[in-house]
């Protein structure tokens, strides 16, 4: 059974988009057991497939550090039918890359959305028109708000999209407020990387913002634009994949708090 991820997650599933690409072109395979199931396993809980239980592409037990996160990963191999589509199990596939990948480097991973920070979706604001501008301040105000008076990490905000040079201060409090543990860092890597901002990142995890804040937050300009001109199916079918991946992050970040 570890080859059926082989090829969608590879060395860095962390980033969706890819896994995307490479899951389009592996061919699924047939759905071999009757049964899913969870075991404790050494404190922690192991999913299991007709009582045997599941590895990853690196051969260690599929598992997580509590039991609901589990249960889920065995609800998502229970719903598969006919065939295994590795797509439609997306907090199986961020399970392997937190214990085949994250677990093993969490400081690397932690540094890359670290990075997200200096250039952060939050700071770049549009010019024009007013509307949008408005919308913009009225989702993305509060979590810069949050960062100056809880963690005196204060921003400089610019229209356009020239890039500009934080304060080195400001940029530590937040890498400061990055977690240790590599389930955590995992899911909040998806989510940085999913809404292309650390900061909406680092709020949902500490409970400033709620996660459908954040992801209304982090589709303002592409909402807005759908109003304008409408919907494109491409666009839209992107969207659906990222929030799959999206709400799984979330998941581990409430069943960790």
């Amino acid at each position: 059974m570890r080859e059926l991820f082989d090829e969608v997650a590879g060395k860095s599933p962390l980033d969706p988009r890819e896994a995307s690409r490479k899951s389009s072109r592996t061919p699924l395979r047939n759905r071999f057991y009757k049964t899913t199931g969870v075991s404790e396993e050494a404190g922690s809980f192991a999913v299991t497939l007709d009582g045997k239980t599941v590895r990853t592409p690196g051969k260690r037990p599929l598992a997580a550090p509590v039991r609901s996160l589990a249960e889920a990963m065995a609800a998502e191999w229970d719903a598969q039918k006919e065939t295994i589509d590795p797509m439609s199990m997306p907090l199986t596939r961020l399970a392997n890359s937190v214990i085949d990948g994250v677990a093993d480097d969490v400081p690397a991973v932690a540094d890359d959305i670290a990075k997200y920070v200096g250039s952060d979706l939050l700071f770049y604001r549009a010019s024009f028109p007013d509307a949008l501008i408005a919308r913009q301040g009225e989702h993305w105000d509060p979590v810069l708000r949050w960062a100056a008076e809880d963690r005196g990490a204060h921003f400089i905000l610019t229209e356009g999209i020239m890039h500009i040079q934080q304060p080195e201060a400001a940029i530590a409090a937040m890498q400061a407020r990055l977690p240790e543990d590599a389930w955590r860092v995992a899911a909040l890597h998806v989510v940085t990387t999913v809404t292309g901002s650390a900061l909406l990142a680092l709020a949902l995890n500490e409970k400033a913002v709620t996660d459908t804040h954040v992801w209304t937050a982090a589709h303002v300009d592409e909402d807005w634009n759908a109003e304008k001109w409408g919907v494109d199916d491409e666009v839209a079918a992107r969207r659906v994949a990222r929030q799959r991946d999206f709400d799984a992050a979330v998941q581990v970040l409430k069943a960790l708090s």
